[in-house]
Parts: structure tokens; C-alpha cells; sequence
């Protein structure tokens, strides 16, 4: 049984799309369903049927599935194995970050490590989902986790900086402060925070499901938006406010596994990641001066805010 077609029927399995397995695989939808098909005339039965909600899994499919995870998981660690003696500093690390915002922080704070070791290669994505690090999706994941979680034991876990929050308006509409929230989800994390907030009365309006969107709706000026210090304190289009209820709500976390701790291109690139945190401190914790704003821009702030 080629492990290759194994592959495909897991993900196929997970992902319940051809075109969403092949494009996690990285190769078209006709070559999943080639793989799969293989798969099922060498088994001799059916493992999927095509429904309204997708690929589904037979009853063969589901019989199937816990072995095809197990030769998945000694698959993953022969790998792992075999790249933790790796000496080299070459080769891709694979690093997974929370937002884009703190993948833009880091590709311009390892622009010194790439061009000291050309060798390593970097691939940098932005997902919010739990990679399985077991399972070899990523080499290195920037997560958040809230105050006082902790990450899996069985993963190399650092802590890298506070992840605090404050609440920002629109400079541009700031001479009359919107009435309303900007929503976030979880909603009901939202109604808690707005609730101890010192706006505790204004109402929560809309739904952004992106630090990014949050930002452009708060430009827009559709209304106050409660933000992390490191989204909103470098947006120079944004104050925060006087009353900004600062809270230290999660902490940011470095973690890989440790098959590979004493990879040298994954370690190189560990311990440049956690100088780029360590280095960018103030702007986490909410301390003021990281950015420098338009020249000018305060002496029109109006009572109630002041500068980010």
C-alpha cells in the first residue's frame, strides 16, 4: 500500500473537498481523486461517498481511518527523526503565525538572520487554527493562548510576550467618538470585556472577523474597537483613547516540537523569532513611543483621547 495514497484519503477525510485536500496538498483535485480511487481498487471497496456536504466516509472509510492516522503518526515521526539530527543551517522552516500582523513584525525583524544564513528557507503563513506540530504541518507555531493557559505539555513551549489590549478610535472622526463597539467573536468574550470596560453602556454593532477588518472598520469610523497594543498602537490613523482600559488578556507562545530541538536551521530560526519578541517588548505591553505619529496630530485631539 503506497503511503502517498494514504495521505490523500486522510486528507481528503479531513478536508471532505477535493479541491480543499489537493490544494493542503498542494496538487490538483484530479490527482486526489486518482490517488483515492487507486486506494479503493486496491482495496477492492468504496471509502468515500460524494454527498451535498462533501466526501464522506464509508463504513470501510471509517473502519479504515484510525490505521491510516497510526502509519500517519510513525510516518511523521520517522521524519521528525531524521530532521532533528539535520546540522545543516539549509533547508525551509515551516513557521505558522497567529495574525498577519505579527507575520509582518517578523519578516522584518529575521531580514538580518536571512541574510546571514542564506541557506534557510522561510515559509511563513498566517492561521489561527491549532497545527498539529505531530503531525509535521508547521516547524514552528506563534500562538496565543489566554492568560493563565497552558500550551500542550508535550510541545518545546516559551513565552514569548503579553498580548494586552487597549481601546482606539479613528483619529479622523475622533472630534465626535462613535457610540458603539466595533463586534468581535466570540461574542460573549466581547460582552465581558465591554461590560468591565470604562464604556460599559455603548453597544456592540457588526462583525469583523479580522484584526485587519477590525482596523479598517475603526478608520471608516464605524466605531470605537478594542484592539491589541501591537495592532493598534502602530496604526498611525488610530488614538487610543483616554479611557483606554488596558488589560493583559493572553500571553504569546513559541512552540515546535521536540523531535526537533536540535535541528540547526530550526533552532537558529527559534531563537531569532524570540529576539524579535524580546526586542519589540514595549510594544506588546502597551508602553508608549514605539511609533512615531504624524507631526502635529496631537495638538487636534480632542478631550477624551490622547496619543497612541
Amino acid at each position: 500500500m503506497d503511503w502517498n495514497d494514504i495521505l490523500h484519503f486522510l486528507t481528503l477525510a479531513r478536508m471532505k473537498s477535493v479541491r480543499a485536500a489537493g490544494s493542503c496538498l498542494g496538487v490538483s483535485h484530479s490527482t486526489v481523486l486518482r490517488r483515492v480511487e487507486a486506494l479503493e481498487a486496491q482495496l477492492g471497496t468504496r471509502l468515500f461517498d460524494r454527498t451535498r456536504d462533501g466526501y464522506v466516509l464509508t463504513a470501510a472509510g471509517e473502519q479504515m481511518l484510525p490505521g491510516a492516522e497510526r502509519v500517519e503518526q510513525e510516518m511523521a515521526a520517522l521524519a521528525r527523526g531524521v530532521a532533528g539530527a539535520d546540522e545543516r543551517l539549509a533547508g525551509r522552516v515551516t513557521l505558522t503565525c497567529c495574525d498577519g500582523y505579527v507575520a509582518r513584525l517578523l519578516l522584518a525583524g529575521l531580514r538580518d538572520m536571512c541574510a546571514a544564513h542564506p541557506g534557510i528557507e522561510l515559509a511563513i503563513n498566517v492561521d489561527t487554527r491549532a497545527f498539529d506540530l505531530s503531525r509535521s504541518e508547521a516547524d514552528i507555531a506563534v500562538r496565543t493562548l489566554r492568560c493563565g493557559v497552558q500550551p500542550p505539555s508535550h510541545l518545546i513551549a516559551q513565552p514569548l510576550v503579553p498580548l494586552v489590549i487597549a481601546n482606539y478610535a479613528a483619529r479622523a472622526h475622533a472630534d465626535r467618538l462613535p457610540t458603539r463597539w466595533l463586534g468581535f467573536e466570540p461574542a460573549d468574550a466581547q460582552a465581558a470585556l465591554v461590560a468591565q470596560s470604562s464604556h460599559a453602556d455603548l453597544p456592540c454593532w457588526g462583525v469583523f472577523s479580522s484584526l485587519e477588518l477590525m482596523v479598517d472598520a475603526a478608520h471608516a469610523g464605524l466605531g470605537l474597537v478594542m484592539l491589541p497594543t501591537y495592532v493598534g498602537d502602530g496604526e498611525p490613523q488610530l488614538l487610543r483613547l483616554a479611557q483606554a482600559d488596558i488589560r493583559h488578556v493572553a500571553d504569546l507562545w513559541l512552540l515546535s516540537h521536540p523531535d526537533l530541538r536540535d535541528n540547526a536551521r530550526i533552532r537558529t530560526v527559534r531563537r531569532h523569532v524570540a529576539q524579535v519578541f524580546a526586542d519589540q517588548q514595549p510594544l506588546f505591553d502597551g508602553r508608549r513611543g514605539c511609533f512615531s505619529h504624524p507631526a502635529g496630530a496631537d495638538s487636534d485631539r480632542p478631550d477624551g483621547a490622547q496619543p497612541a
